[in-house]
């Protein structure tokens, strides 16, 4: 296919993509059919959607997406272990990740309890001292004070961990590839198990959480009884789901449609002062899950006290709730500025390794494990190809790593731990995290690039920016924008669209703050565009675009609504441009 506007390399080395003319004929015949706009047309016919099933995409019932709960091997025996701790007043104890998705997880279990009356215990592991998941010392001392420990987000690797939980259940609710074998818990329920079927393989930890919960609901009504209000918790299980960048498709879009609606209540008093600290001036999308609300949860895991984050997002005190919240808050901030030192010397020493490998990977000496996983993150996104960064402590080095569509690193990551080369690793196909020695980091890094490389890693050619059309600033309006947020939300799985301006005319560009630029884009007639380049000059987009000298150029990305002042507009966040 040749490239959109004739773009095969972009001011940010891109390939611009477009329809296909087959694709643009079932966009066209859909509109036609539904009477629906164009360019949601476009959106719906490029994700599957054909005319008869537009009215049920664009208004997704929870009830008709959410899956059996007992599809997934153990949860009626998950489910009903539970139940009895609670129906028989048990000592329950939740052990959980200290991440987003553990924290939310915990979150879920704690009100759901406290609304029948019945505490308890929250531990979470330190990321630097315990590492991730249950380790022998905390499960054996759990096992002495409780009757139940449930294992959240974590557990489905750890045989040792679980076997010194002696005297205690162990329940273990959990999204992460599992291996040939479990541990000896009474129900291990994970849709990531080898012998699921991985039809629900897209769910977060939170998300298997949840659907436990409506199976006990669903236990207790069969005996009369009344239980919690499920629908309230959803908007843990939407902020789960976008933060652990799990894709917004099937109940997983319904999860967080329907949670962002209960997260706009304000009803969560943990949620609602951190929205108020980090400055969330209006209705919650996606991008406040993953960039404003979960980063700031994550803090605590990553370099403060790890129950932090789970602490807030459960609690029912304001006062607890808003100590909590300015502490992550600072957290936060202060994790940035490690996060930044780290990526600096990270992206330097992969670039004197080289960045077309079919792994890119960096390791430094005291580097923070709490901001490995991020910076990773950077590394794959700058270069398009897996990365693993890795913090050198002794001996022993702790990394993490992030994989690009295609590639499967948790699985070639759990492959040489079982060889011998790491001492332990797991995760799933985007993601994945290890522990390494010092002396086989480096053998373990070139097993670990051979392995990926036969997936297909490095093997892409230039990176592709996909765009669902074209679209003139006069066409560019609020109606449009409301019909296109119809599809969404928007996030990992289901990128909200982008358009391409051709022939813009650039009527005004401005600085804002040292990487920004602000833009007024015309078709050289009357209609006006306003547009914001974020990052603009962390990459050759902004000096080319404040270089464009009064000559038009073709621009992309994406429209959102901006509220300024009370006012609300339409602008596009510009993502790249292009000379004619």
């Amino acid at each position: 296919m040749s490239a959109f506007l004739g773009v095969e390399s972009s001011a940010t080395g891109r390939r611009w993509v477009g329809p296909s003319a087959e694709a643009d004929r079932l966009a066209e015949g859909l509109a036609q059919e539904t009477g629906l706009p164009l360019a949601l047309g476009r959106i719906l016919s490029a994700r599957g959607i054909t005319a008869a099933d537009a009215a049920s995409f664009l208004e997704p019932q929870l009830r008709d997406l959410l899956p059996d709960p007992k599809s997934l091997k153990d949860m009626g025996k998950a489910a009903l272990r539970f139940l009895k701790a609670v129906r028989g007043r048990e000592r329950i104890a939740i052990f959980a990740d200290y991440d987003v998705d553990g924290g939310t997880s915990a979150a879920l279990l704690i009100t759901w309890l406290r609304a029948l009356g019945r505490p308890a215990t929250l531990y979470v592991p330190d990321r630097i001292d315990e590492g991730y998941g249950p380790n022998v010392p905390a499960m054996a001392a759990l096992a002495r004070a409780h009757d139940l420990i449930v294992c959240v987000d974590c557990g489905t690797l750890s045989h040792d961990a679980i076997a010194a939980a002696s005297g205690a259940d162990v329940v273990i609710l959990d999204h992460h590839l599992g291996g040939e074998t479990l541990p000896p818990a009474v129900a291990v329920v994970n849709p990531n198990r080898q012998d699921e079927t991985g039809e629900l393989a897209h769910l977060c930890a939170a998300s298997v959480v949840f659907l436990m919960l409506v199976e006990v609901n669903r236990q207790m009504r069969e005996d009369g009884v009344r239980g919690p209000d499920l629908m309230a918790l959803l908007d843990l299980v939407a902020l789960a789901t976008v933060a652990d960048v799990a894709p917004l498709v099937g109940v997983n879009r319904a999860f967080v449609r329907q949670g962002l609606k209960i997260l706009a209540r304000r009803e969560r008093v943990g949620l609602r002062v951190l929205a108020d600290v980090a400055r969330m001036d209006r209705a919650p999308t996606p991008y406040h899950l993953g960039y404003l609300l979960g980063p700031r949860i994550n803090a605590g895991g990553r370099i403060g006290a790890s129950d932090l984050g789970a602490r807030l997002l459960a609690t029912d005190d304001p006062h607890e709730a808003q100590a909590l919240a300015e502490r992550l808050d600072a957290l936060n901030t202060e994790r940035r500025e490690i996060e930044n030192r780290v990526r600096d010397a990270a992206l330097l020493q992969a670039e004197e390794r080289g960045l077309d490998a079919p792994l890119v990977w960096a390791a430094g000496e005291g580097w923070h494990p709490g901001v490995v996983g991020i910076v990773a993150a950077r590394l794959k996104e700058a270069t398009n190809r897996p990365a693993v960064v890795i913090g050198l402590a002794g001996d022993e080095g702790k990394g993490s790593g992030r994989s690009v569509a295609g590639v499967d690193l948790g699985a070639a990551v759990q492959r040489i731990a079982a060889e011998g080369l790491l001492t332990k690793g797991g995760g799933h196909p985007m993601a994945a995290g290890l522990t390494v020695q010092r002396d086989r980091m480096e053998p373990a890094m070139t097993r670990l690039a051979e392995l990926l490389s036969r997936q297909g890693a490095g093997a892409q050619g230039p990176r592709e920016l996909r765009l669902d059309g074209l679209l003139m600033p006069g066409a560019a309006t609020p109606e449009l924008l409301e019909a296109l947020e119809q599809a969404g939300p928007f996030g990992q799985g289901a990128p909200a669209p982008r358009f391409a301006f051709p022939s813009a005319e650039i009527t005004f560009s401005r600085r804002v703050g040292e990487s920004h630029l602000r833009l007024t884009l015309s078709d050289g007639l009357s209609a006006r565009l306003e547009a914001i380049a974020f990052g603009a000059f962390d990459s050759a987009l902004g000096p080319f675009l404040e270089a464009h000298g009064g000559r038009r150029v073709n621009v992309a990305g994406r429209l959102e609504m901006n509220q300024w002042r009370g006012r609300s507009s339409v602008q596009l966040r510009v993502e790249d441009a292009a000379s004619l």
